[in-house]
């Protein structure tokens, strides 16, 4: 194995990143105008000894994912080498709306097409994917690493881990088995944070005679408080749960200094799957969600939902051993990962599963109820208020923003800036991780409790839950705002900010 020096490498390589994913790069002069080369390809991995056919978007050496480093633009020219029309979204970026990459302002990409894209990146953690969700589904998706100067100053060493299920059935395929219920009774019910026995999903919404009960706010928070209510998980049984397209048959061994600092830039990239990530009991620092610095909150266990991002520093055991940093499918036992192993460090197996099934995340508040941002946005009166409807069912298997699907949507209003907040009220038994485009938000109230808490651009709004948001309204344009669960966002569950000239 190999051992890095922090202070070493990073001046060998020009301050670039270390990552397991996402390929280093040298510092570009802000004169050079040629543009980044990226493409939506299909790429080869294997997954429990059996190759698999996938997507991804892959640089002009076939490396998944693009760094950039501080002050470089976003100059890159995306090219289409599918044999299918695609678009790409920068999850968390703010471009001008004509290249946010979604279907509703910007022109599908043809095979064979390029299209270019430039404009000032948001320095952070973030990554690319494509809008159509049975793409995302196959993987057409990357990091992307926007450094700041403080990473370079900073002396330790980057590690991404890139989250998805996999399937080896096509996207389409996986939400026509879901979306036409067959995929229903392969979930679980969950009451509060326990498991109980695995039960028909399709019996579980608002389909019954008697509709679910809205609990009391107290009632959502986590540690058995919210036992009262029943959460339904996991809409599909994925054939496995990867790492860096690893699976822990196999897992990624990342070689680190012993004693050295990492900064783990954790990317939940699946298409329906919230985890946990888990340091063992090893003590850790979360500093950034979602690309933004929150107060540093200490622990060694977090969540995260789809397109939710966390940076975690930790300090490696000063013995020497290896520490496996594992992901946790919620509900299921089913968890993947990679190592970070020194020089000479005993590396041992860990098994794809665990005893016993993993707590819910879809139901915790008490992470995003102790975060705060480390640069909120200014205290201001709201100009505009929105209530924001979450709704849904299993059967028939459709998911609603305020009652309505998309294409058959009213947008939620708005002056460019005029400070708006969003309070996003679950009358669902699922989660919804919801994702607005072209804005950052700041999450200012959980379950009634009024809080300065975290910037983000993707909030998981938990079952029969209430999360309000606050933002800046910004560009005059139609901005997505959906669900990050693919299958949601597939069958409805979107709609748009129409944000209108003041």
């Amino acid at each position: 194995m190999t051992q890095f020096s922090r202070r070493a490498f990073l001046t060998s390589c020009a301050a670039v990143a270390c990552t397991g994913l996402t390929p280093a790069r040298p510092v570009l002069a802000q004169t050079i105008s040629a543009p980044l080369v990226l493409r939506a390809a299909r790429r080869t991995i294997e997954v429990g000894g059996r190759a698999a056919s996938v997507m991804g978007l892959v640089d002009d050496k076939g490396r998944l994912g693009l760094t950039l480093d501080p002050g470089q633009r976003f100059h890159v020219e995306l090219g289409n080498d599918l044999d299918v029309e695609t678009i790409v979204h920068w999850h968390g970026q703010i471009p001008p709306n004509a290249q946010d990459g979604v279907s509703n302002t910007n022109p599908m990409l043809a095979p064979t097409a390029r299209r270019a894209f430039d404009f000032a990146p948001r320095a952070g953690t973030f990554w690319m994917h494509s809008h159509v969700p049975a793409q995302e589904i196959d993987l057409l998706a990357a990091p992307l690493i926007i450094r700041s100067q403080a990473d370079l100053r900073a002396d330790r060493q980057e590690v991404v881990m890139f989250l998805h299920d996999f399937s080896f059935k096509p996207g389409e395929e996986v939400l026509a088995e879901i979306t036409s219920g067959m995929a229903m009774p392969h979930g679980e019910v969950q009451e509060g944070s326990h498991v109980t026995e695995p039960f028909p999903r399709r019996i579980i919404g608002h389909h019954s005679a008697d509709p679910l009960p809205l609990p009391e706010p107290a009632l959502m928070q986590h540690g058995g408080r919210g036992d009262r209510m029943a959460m339904d998980l996991n809409d599909y049984e994925f054939d496995a749960y990867l790492v860096n397209d690893r699976t822990l048959d196999d897992p990624e061994i990342i070689h680190v200094e012993r004693g050295g600092k990492i900064l783990l830039r954790v990317i939940n990239a699946a298409s329906m799957t919230a985890f946990w990530i888990d340091l063992g009991g090893h003590a850790a620092t979360l500093v950034a969600v979602d690309g933004d610095p929150v107060e540093p909150v200490a622990g060694s266990r977090f969540g995260m939902a789809q397109g939710q991002r966390l940076d975690i520093e930790l300090t490696m055991p000063a013995d020497g051993s290896a520490l496996p940093v594992l992901a946790l499918r919620e509900g299921a036992p089913q968890r993947t990962g990679l190592i970070l192993a020194p020089a000479g460090a005993e590396v041992r197996r860990v098994a794809g599963l665990s005893d016993a099934p993993h707590p819910a995340y879809s139901g915790d508040t008490a992470q995003e109820l102790a975060l705060r941002a480390l640069h909120p946005l200014a205290q201001r009166t709201a100009d505009r208020t929105h209530m924001v409807m979450l709704g849904g069912d299993m059967m028939p298997y459709r998911w609603t923003i305020n009652g309505q699907l998309w294409g058959n949507h009213t947008p939620v209003a708005a002056l460019a800036g005029e400070r708006v907040e969003l309070m996003f009220h679950n009358m669902s038994s699922m989660a919804h991780p919801m994702h607005l485009h072209g804005h950052v938000i700041q999450v200012v109230d959980v379950n009634g409790q009024r809080i300065a808490g975290a910037l983000r651009d993707t909030i998981h709004v938990p079952p029969m839950g209430m999360v309000t948001v606050a933002f800046d309204a910004g560009e005059a344009a139609p901005w997505m705002l959906h669900c990050h669960h693919m299958a949601h966002m597939a069958t409805g569950m979107m709609t748009e900010l129409d944000v209108r000239a003041g």
